[in-house]
Formats: structure tokens, C-alpha cells, sequence
């Protein structure tokens, strides 16, 4: 929900609150003559006994209690530090109240009747913190099943993109090209080559529909991806492919490296250097690494360039999918293109 309509809530909802006070004490004074007089000198006591700590109390719950304690299920402590501090709020506006207006608006000063005056004060304190934490409830809900519907649209266009992507004919072409020519030369080879080329297409297909996947899997659907690349160079040492660290069910949003590698490939100028293309997967105990760098000529214009993804709408991915769980750096050299993203680590 934009900015300016919770604004124009909370203003609504302090409105409102005034207007019943209001409300109330015409309703007690209807039948006193007097009652112009005597809703003017008591409307400051009641703003400053039943709205001061109410205001304090609402927005302790709503900016701290909220996000820190009920948001972390810390129920518990969300209850204790409510309680305190709406007791704290009530004490606190009890004061304020009698050094403005002086201790005889609550009538007797002695210690009972402070008593029985705070605590009712601390209780709709406690009531307008609720009140406020079901309000932030709210716009926290709403704002999160925006945020899905936003997320399911995103994931729709990025499907869409990653099958064009992926699916590129000129990879297919060349790829079946090269095999084709394989089938003579090394039948059992072309053989395995064609049902790398089957699984690549059947993981694009069907694996990327889930909203995770196990890590291994995206990472064997890389080193298929890299065979089916080389079949193009006759240079061994085009592509350095290293994954360290323990996998121990790690999961991972299907594709998130894949677009990466696509780009090194098409934006790599020269396959006769030696590890043109570098690519690190290092799985850490909180993160998950990966850096992929490849050496090429960042002013030469690249064929096709528009049918791979764009940084832009990647990062628009990751954003949504890894919200504040996620670091990309891109570094440009004249030589040197490289990516290095980390992504906190999930477990199945």
C-alpha cells in the first residue's frame, strides 16, 4: 500500500477516535445546562488522560512491538514489554496531565486513586496497541500477497523469457548441427550429447515451474549446459567449471545462474584462450557463491545480442525472489567481464 494512503489512514483512525470522545462526553453532558462550559475545561483532560498515552502506546507497538517481537513470534516477549510499556505510557501521561492541568482533575491524590487511574489508563493504553498491531497486521498481509501476485507475474515473464532465451535457435541449431556431424565420427558420443540437449530442454520445461529446486540439480543442469557449449571449440581449456563446498540440501530458485552463463558464452569473443570462460559455484555455510567471468571485447557488438536476458530484468527476478538475501556485483574491465552474486543459503 503506497505511503500516502497509510497516511490518510492513521489520520483517519486518530480522527475517528476524537470524534467518539467527543461523542461520549455530549452523550454524559446532554442533560447538564451547563454543558458548553463543562466540555470545554474537561475535552483537554480527556484528550490528555484517554488520546496521550493511547498515541504513545500505538505507535511503540506498531513500529517495535510488531516488526521486532510478533512479526519474530516472539509472542511471549511481544505481551511482557506491551504490558510494561503501556503502563510506562500511562504513568507518563498521568504526569504530563497533572503538571499541566494539576492532580485535582483526577479528583483525591491519594495513593488508591492513583493506582486505579493508572491502570485504567495502561488498559486502553494495552487496547490501542492491539488495535495498532492489528492494523500493521493488515497492511503487512496486504502488502505481502501484493507482493506475491507481483512475484506469480514476474515468475510468468520470466519463464516466458528464460524458454525464448534458452531455446535459442541459434544454440539449437548449432548444437544439433554439431552432433549431427558427431553421429558418424563417435555414435555413442552424439549419443550422449543428444540426451544432454533432451535433459537441458525437459529441466527448462518442467523443473523451473517450482519456486525452488535442489541445488544439485541446478548445477547438473549447468555442467550439461557447458558440454553442449563446448562441442563448439576444440580448445579443452575453454571453460574452467569448479564447485566447492558441501551441497547437505541446499535449495535455490531454478535458473537464477543460468542467464549469467548464457551471456559469458554469447559475449566471450575468443574460444581458442585458455579458461575464456570461469565459473565458480562456492557453497558456504550461510551463502552460496557464484562467480562467472569471461574475457572478451566489451566493444564489439555481439549478433543477436537482444535473445539473451538483460541484467536488468535478472536483477528484477532476484529482487523479488531474494528480497535483501541477495548481493550482485558486476565488474567491467577492457578485457574482463565478471559477475559475482551471493545468495543466502535454504535448506530443503
Amino acid at each position: 500500500m503506497k505511503k500516502p494512503l497509510i497516511l490518510l489512514l492513521h489520520i483517519g483512525y486518530w480522527g475517528l477516535y476524537l470524534i467518539v470522545i467527543m461523542i461520549l462526553l455530549a452523550f454524559y453532558y446532554k442533560d447538564d445546562p451547563q454543558i458548553d462550559a463543562k466540555f470545554e475545561n474537561v475535552f483537554p483532560i480527556i484528550l490528555l488522560f484517554a488520546f496521550l498515552p493511547c498515541f504513545i502506546t500505538f505507535y511503540f507497538f506498531y513500529f517495535l512491538i510488531f516488526p521486532k517481537y510478533l512479526q519474530q513470534r516472539k509472542y511471549l516477549l511481544a505481551f511482557i514489554y506491551g504490558i510494561l510499556f503501556s503502563y510506562a505510557a500511562a504513568i507518563l501521561a498521568y504526569v504530563i496531565t497533572t503538571i499541566s492541568i494539576g492532580e485535582e482533575c483526577f479528583g483525591e491524590s491519594d495513593d488508591e486513586s492513583f493506582l486505579g487511574v493508572s491502570i485504567f489508563m495502561a488498559f486502553e493504553s494495552f487496547v490501542s496497541g492491539i488495535i495498532a498491531l492489528v492494523i500493521r497486521g493488515f497492511l503487512t498481509w496486504f502488502e505481502e500477497m501484493k507482493l506475491k501476485e507481483t512475484l506469480k507475474q514476474k515468475n510468468q515473464e520470466m519463464e516466458l523469457a528464460l524458454v525464448k532465451a534458452q531455446l535459442d535457435p541459434h544454440f539449437l541449431f548449432n548444437t544439433i548441427n554439431n552432433i549431427d556431424v558427431l553421429i558418424l565420427k563417435d555414435a555413442e558420443q552424439a549419443s550422449d550429447y543428444l540426451n544432454k540437449l533432451s535433459d537441458i530442454m525437459r529441466f527448462m520445461l518442467y523443473e523451473t515451474k517450482a519456486d525452488k529446486i535442489p541445488l544439485s540439480k541446478e548445477i547438473e543442469y549447468i555442467e550439461k549446459y557447458i558440454e553442449l557449449q563446448k562441442i563448439r571449440t576444440a580448445n579443452a581449456h575453454y571453460v574452467n567449471f569448479s564447485v566447492s563446498g558441501h551441497l547437505n540440501g541446499q535449495t535455490i530458485a531454478p535458473m537464477v545462474f543460468i542467464p549469467f552463463i548464457e551471456n559469458a558464452f554469447k559475449h566471450t569473443t575468443n574460444k581458442k584462450l585458455k579458461d575464456a570462460i570461469t565459473i565458480n559455484i562456492n557453497i558456504e555455510k550461510d551463502n552460496i557463491q557464484f562467480e562467472c567471468a569471461n574475457k572478451c571485447d566489451l566493444n564489439r557488438k555481439i549478433q543477436n545480442q537482444s535473445s539473451g536476458l538483460g541484467n536488468s530484468l535478472i536483477q528484477k527476478r532476484l529482487n523479488l525472489i531474494y528480497p535483501e538475501q541477495h548481493t550482485l556485483e558486476i565488474f567491467k574491465t577492457e578485457n574482463l567481464y565478471n559477475i559475482s552474486l551471493s545468495i543466502k543459503n535454504e535448506k530443503l
